[in-house]
């Protein structure tokens, strides 16, 4: 069944190689393989599937309008799915969180709109250098990979990545050492080598990196030095946003306002490709056409994500019922962890980017794939892939993230007895 895969798909296939089944079909919260086997997703495209799989509201709609022959692709023409996405974005998330920004319709990947944003810091202010932090990915397209951590990325590049500067992130060299004073330091030192930089890039919630949380503490001590030091704030939303963190932007619980913020992934809703990057005005200085995309059109997108919008995104009633499953899955991780020494497994992460983080990459992959043999898709991440990564749909049952708790939980359970075993 896979022989055509292993006779002509490129080597640099990822996911496959954990997961060896050929898929059919998805629903709700689970997908199928060609056998009718299911699965209870837990990766939900690496968090592009906020909604679950064809979502029944996003998917009417996408239906009713392909069957009025509606635009698919408009380059950045007007278009009346764009000006309905537009309007409701503005009414639905812009308004209601005293929000001021511009919409530039990037190429439809993340790494494009990353791409973007640093192509307007760098143009705003005449400067060239770009802060990000360690452990931080923002793409692996050449600008963006420079600002991606790990090496693992990076090193594919072929050439020397330049432009970016890294520095620790929140907690990176614990919590004793306040990394945002640091960067002030850095900052207001000549001799320290670090260049002022157009702007600093941040996730307020690190998902590739092991979901490392920054606190509001330090996301609003990165806000101040920025508006001191005249220094452009882009905030990437990619994985966390769109609801992924509890509400519709991660950076809310903060009260910050970045000048500029990248969406993606879920931003469609469905799973289509999607990417802006959202510009306070007084930055939107582009000339016509100079950062554009063949695919910045994607009408089909449009017509998803003001569905999502207007379906989940209303009133409270959505996140608050995310937060009350969100707090559901911090309790059951951390009754998972408590059994065991703290150098093996610990709980972290925020919102329904949450996970346990293993002793080491080893651990976490063999839990991975004890959950699979059980039925369950998840994946690791962190710079050693240590983190066992729940990206649940945010429309999960609480009976359906419970049986999925308990896969891994058995999982653990079986990994570790078996390492404690070996070091006894």
């Amino acid at each position: 069944m896979t022989d055509i895969f292993n006779e002509i798909e490129s080597e640099v296939q990822s996911y496959a190689r954990a997961f060896p089944v050929v898929f059919e079909r998805a629903k709700g919260s689970y997908l199928y393989d060609t056998d009718g086997k299911a699965y209870l997703d837990f990766l939900a495209g690496a968090g592009t599937l906020n909604y679950g799989h064809n979502n029944p509201a996003l998917k009417e709609a996408l239906l009713e309008y392909i069957g009025n022959d509606g635009i698919a692709h408009g380059l950045d023409m007007h278009t009346a799915a764009k000006q309905k996405f537009l309007e409701t974005l503005n009414e639905r998330i812009f308004k209601p969180r005293d929000l001021d920004y511009m919409v530039q319709f990037t190429g439809p990947t993340g790494t494009n709109a990353v791409e973007a944003a640093m192509k307007i810091a760098r143009n705003v202010t005449g400067r060239h250098n770009i802060v990000a932090f360690t452990n931080g990915f923002h793409g692996v397209s050449l600008g963006a990979m420079a600002a991606t951590g790990n090496s693992h990325h990076r090193d594919a590049s072929g050439i020397p990545l330049s432009g970016v500067s890294h520095v620790p992130y929140a907690g990176y060299m614990g919590d004793d050492l306040d990394t945002v004073k640091l960067l002030e330091s850095m900052l207001e030192d000549s001799s320290s080598g670090l260049d002022k930089p157009a702007a600093i890039m941040l996730e307020t919630i690190q998902g590739e990196g092991g979901l490392n949380v920054a606190s509001n503490e330090w996301l609003q001590a990165v806000e101040k030095l920025c508006r001191k030091h005249d220094i452009i704030l882009i905030v990437d939303d990619i994985q966390a946003g769109c609801g992924r963190s509890g509400r519709f932007f991660s950076f809310e619980e903060s009260g910050i306002k970045p000048d500029l913020v990248t969406l993606s992934k879920s931003l469609s809703g469905f799973g289509l490709p999607f990417a802006v990057t959202l510009i306070k005005p007084e930055y939107d200085t582009w000339k016509p056409g100079e950062h554009n995309g063949t695919f910045r059109g994607n009408n089909h997108a449009f017509v998803t994500a003001a569905a999502a919008m207007e379906t989940f995104w209303s009133d409270d009633k959505f996140q608050n019922e995310v937060q009350e499953k969100v707090e559901h899955l911090s309790t059951r991780l951390r009754d998972i962890a408590s059994g065991y020494d703290r150098k093996l497994i610990k709980a972290k992460g925020r919102g329904f980017m949450q996970g346990l983080e293993c002793r080491d990459g080893e651990l976490a992959s063999k839990i991975c794939a004890l959950s699979f043999k059980d039925g369950l898709i998840i994946e690791t991440s962190g710079a050693d892939s240590q983190v066992v990564k729940f990206l649940c749909p945010l429309t999960i049952s609480v009976e359906e993230l419970n049986k999925g708790l308990d896969i891994v939980e058995k999982a653990v359970k079986t990994t570790l007895q078996e390492e404690i075993k070996k070091a006894s």
